[in-house]
């Protein structure tokens, strides 16, 4: 068997430039775990009839797995950093 040769070199490339007049650490923020991406979806136009943007993650594609168990089809709902008290407030009405 051959021996190889030195590895390639990894070069990380940087991420995109916050946008201007935007602080840096204002990015996206946590504001709730829901069970399932039904909940979530409600908590999204919630937060949209309010006038606050929302992303959802998960970590399944609802699409290949439909059924989830337990923490495994928890959705998080993220907002931007700018609107978090604003979304917290009307999640806890």
């Amino acid at each position: 068997m051959r021996a190889m040769g030195r590895r390639a070199k990894v070069i990380r490339l940087p991420g995109p430039p916050p946008p201007a007049g935007e602080p840096p650490g204002s990015g996206l923020v946590e504001v709730l775990r829901c069970r399932d991406q039904g909940e979530a979806l409600v908590v999204r136009s919630l937060l949209d009839s309010e006038g606050i943007a929302a992303v959802l993650r998960g970590q399944l594609v609802q699409s290949v797995h439909p059924f989830s168990v337990g923490d495994q089809g928890e959705v998080t709902v993220l907002v931007p950093a700018a609107d978090a008290e604003a979304a917290r407030r009307i999640l806890s009405r």
